[in-house]
């Protein structure tokens, strides 16, 4: 079986897993990680250790680099583990150093919705390569969605790097890469399923992160189990009507992608949004906490995209709004609560 040359642009906590599980499988040919950050490239081509994951060694097949070009080169799958807000300025300098003689996938893992575009990364990636006057022709199939595939689900990077069971989504409508994907990923703790539902993978993926913040919200006021189960059944409600509304699949938001991510981001105490709602609930201030975290919390910013997402789609997604007010407007966590608590009373509704 031909093997695959693999590029990993992103060297935060979800690079560095996808580094360590592909060092590890026979499908994976040539692997280059790319950091945006040259001197932290040659700290972990060094040391082949990072403080982001300490309890990774990358294996020494692992080529790191600051260099694009050289991170690109011969690159048959690129995996784009780049945070959601920046994935827009990553990929303009990135798209026209694609090499020519490559026919490059994607492999999204970043979980988030772009503020102002209100894009889902896949789609950032191809409107980065649609708007670009020149590039390859490798770059110009990038346009193809068939190109694409979203690998998500309850995943939170530290465990992973423990090789703790977990499962993940392929999802992509080319049934050809989301099962290739699914090959190379699939180790003897991490078993992948294949779906096509890119886009609900992806609305499931940005959109929990914000019932995250609610839940350590909950945790932080000691609120209690029945409150933070109410906020995840309530929570996967306004997912999936999001989701419906963008056009995506009902049973996606009930599998894996969809209430297994969703549980995994609220429960365990390693994951980042569901901490920032935890220091949020005991008192701490927005700016306070994510000046002294070395990590991007995805959901702060995609709270944004989300909350004018749900608007314009006449979606009604009370919990999101309840956490914007308490990131963006002030207000205090238990009158945010107090606000939700009050709503009329009125039938349940899921989707």
């Amino acid at each position: 079986m031909p093997r695959t040359d693999i590029t990993i642009l992103g060297d935060g906590q979800m690079g560095l897993v996808c580094a360590a599980i592909l060092s590890g499988q026979p499908g994976a040919g040539r692997i280059s990680l790319w950091s945006h950050d040259a001197r932290d490239a040659e700290r972990l081509q060094q040391t082949r250790k990072s403080s982001r994951l300490p309890m990774i060694r990358l294996a020494d097949r692992v080529e790191v680099t600051g260099d694009a070009a050289t991170a690109l080169m011969g690159a048959e799958l690129i995996v784009s583990a780049v945070p959601t807000q920046f994935i827009r300025r990553v990929w303009g300098s990135m798209t026209p150093l694609i090499d020519r003689a490559a026919e490059p996938s994607i492999v999204s893992v970043a979980k988030g919705i772009e503020v102002g575009t209100l894009m889902t990364p896949t789609a950032i990636v191809r409107d980065v390569v649609t708007g670009l006057k020149s590039v390859p022709p490798a770059a110009q199939r990038l346009t193809d969605p068939a190109r694409h595939c979203v690998l998500s689900g309850p995943t939170i990077a530290p465990e992973l790097a423990r090789f703790l069971p977990a499962t993940m989504i392929a999802a992509s409508t080319s049934e050809e890469l989301a099962k290739r994907v699914q090959a190379l990923f699939t180790t003897s703790s991490l078993r992948v399923y294949t779906a096509t539902d890119p886009i609900g993978v992806e609305v499931a993926g940005a959109t929990k992160n914000v019932i995250a913040i609610a839940a350590g919200i909950l945790d932080g006021l000691q609120a209690g189990h029945n409150a933070k189960s109410a906020l995840l059944a309530r929570g996967l409600a306004e997912i999936a009507r999001l989701g419906a509304a963008l056009g995506a699949r009902q049973e996606t938001f009930f599998g894996l992608a969809g209430v297994g991510d969703l549980a995994t981001t609220c429960f365990s105490p390693e994951g980042r949004n569901r901490s920032l709602g935890e220091a949020l609930g005991k008192g701490e201030l927005l700016a306070s906490y994510l000046n002294r975290t070395d990590s991007v919390v995805e959901g702060v910013e995609t709270t944004k995209g989300v909350v004018e997402l749900a608007r314009r789609l006449n979606v009604e997604m009370p919990i999101t709004a309840a956490v914007h007010a308490v990131l963006y407007e002030r207000v205090d966590p238990i009158d945010a609560i107090a606000r939700l608590m009050s709503r009329p009373p009125k039938p349940e509704r899921v989707g």
